[in-house]
């Protein structure tokens, strides 16, 4: 929800047409620098002969989940960087953000004083403006759960709701999920990163079908969101 989910993790990039919440890197950032429980790569080089290799090869997954970040803030960032690189993304945001004097963040109250004019002019474009008022509008009525509440709700408790709101997808939800919140057992099987590294670490001639991933997944729980990052390692140093 870099994350975002949603300050570069390092230097920013993506994989094709994924454009949200996460970013990956060739060498574990500062801001990964706490590692996982060990027993995370345990089981997975215990359960499949293939993550054992790439933990060899990449060395053992660390994750500083930013937990503290308001849903509402993740979700308006992952907006932002939706279709455009993290560069431009989070121009428009200080851009946003400056319409908001004295605040590092606006609150969604706070979108009542300005005009959807001038969120456009900070660079968000029609839909994207419609978007962060139904954030807004969802996080005031309890839609998007506080910070605070968020943490205690199951993984697809947190998808159901959060997917309610305008231009928020399963994808989206799911990188907030692994990125901020830090849960351990996400496989995002839709996500180009995450297929097209299982193509170069299983030595599949094509992307996999979403089934066959996720069937695959099974062998993973519950650490598939470390999985997840040993496959965006394998895509990203091909």
């Amino acid at each position: 929800i870099t994350t975002a989910i949603l300050r570069s993790l390092g230097r920013p990039r993506k994989y094709d047409g994924a454009r949200d919440l996460r970013w990956t890197v060739r060498a574990a950032p500062a801001e990964w620098s706490a590692p996982m429980p060990h027993h995370a790569d345990k089981h997975l080089t215990k359960s499949d002969p293939v993550m054992r290799r790439l933990i060899r090869a990449h060395g053992p997954f660390v994750l500083k989940p930013d937990a503290r970040c308001p849903p509402f803030k993740s979700l308006v960032s992952a907006v932002a960087h939706q279709q455009l690189n993290g560069t431009a993304a989070n121009t428009i945001l200080r851009r946003f953000i400056a319409l908001f004097p004295g605040r590092r963040f606006p609150r969604p109250d706070d979108l009542a004083s300005v005009t959807d004019l001038q969120i456009r002019r900070a660079g968000f474009s029609r839909a994207k403006v419609a978007a962060i008022r139904d954030i807004a509008a969802k996080t005031l009525n309890g839609v998007v759960p506080s910070t605070r509440r968020i943490v205690s709700m199951g993984d697809e408790e947190i998808v159901e709701r959060l997917t309610e709101v305008r231009g928020v997808g399963r994808w989206t939800v799911e990188m907030l999920l692994i990125f901020k919140l830090g849960r351990p057992d996400v496989l995002p099987a839709d996500d180009f990163g995450v297929k097209n590294g299982f193509r170069i670490a299983y030595s599949l001639k094509e992307l996999p079908a979403k089934k066959v991933l996720l069937e695959h997944g099974e062998r993973w729980r519950p650490y598939r969101s470390a999985a997840s990052w040993y496959l965006w390692r394998a895509a990203d140093n091909a």
